[in-house]
């Protein structure tokens, strides 16, 4: 399969988990099936686990995560990215401390699941939002549903108990069927709620369920991200100036 050529490097901000950059990559390597390495994208990627617990600076316990992720994509930059993008959704709501700190495009996984989400469902009325609690405090993907005329549908306390449960234990390498039963349970509870759409909200659900799990559709931040990474990085999306 003849590719375009690459044209633009992407920058990763990763390690936010660990599991989840490694799956970035490795869905974005089968996306991009290649007659020799050399036909494969180059990335500029800095996995950094220490990265403190987004979830807490969004509560206000922690200042340091934005400046941090600031240093991260000042990095790839001066290592010669053209883009950056980010491998995990709730990182998101510290978007403007990267930005301010780099001359360079970052691009939103959450804009991009919006895009997709416009362009392949027209007509949705109700988007379940599968996300952990610092994305969903930060409102990141209700204000985006929100400026789309979409409505969100969100667990309850106790369903966001149990959702962080489940991530928590994903984070620690368990990736048993209890994990995965919790996953479609709390989908099945947005689903009856009424959503039509699911967003997989944070990168650690794909690593457990996908979309052919489900009784309505459910987008993949994950795999959208690829997507778009690929696209970006083959000149088949123009950066935003």
């Amino acid at each position: 399969m003849i590719h375009r050529k690459q044209e633009k490097i992407p920058g990763v901000l990763g390690g936010m988990g660990p599991e989840t950059t490694v799956d970035f990559m490795s869905r974005l390597v089968r996306l991009n099936p290649a007659a020799t390495e050399q036909d494969h994208l180059r990335l500029l990627i800095d996995h950094n686990p220490q990265i403190p617990n987004r979830h807490a600076a969004i509560a206000g316990k922690d200042s340091s995560v934005g400046p941090l992720l600031a240093n991260m994509a000042a990095g790839l930059e001066r290592a010669g990215a053209d883009f950056l993008i980010m491998t995990c959704n709730t990182a998101h709501a510290f978007q403007t401390d990267i930005e301010q700190a780099v001359s360079i495009p970052f691009l939103s996984m959450i804009d991009m699941v919006l895009q997709d989400l416009n362009a392949q469902h027209p007509g949705v009325e109700k988007v379940g939002v599968m996300a952990a609690d610092g994305c969903l405090d930060a409102q990141l993907y209700q204000r985006a549903l929100e400026a789309s005329d979409l409505h969100s549908i969100l667990w309850n306390h106790e369903q966001r108990q149990q959702f962080m449960q489940a991530v928590y234990r994903i984070k620690s390498g368990v990736l048993d069927q209890p994990v995965r039963d919790s996953l479609l349970e709390l989908g099945e509870r947005l689903h009856r709620r009424g959503a039509e759409v699911l967003i997989a909200g944070c990168t650690e659900i794909p690593l457990m369920v996908g979309p052919d799990d489900f009784a309505i559709p459910l987008l993949s931040s994950t795999d959208i991200l690829v997507r778009h990474t690929v696209d970006y990085a083959r000149g088949r999306r123009t950066l935003p100036a």
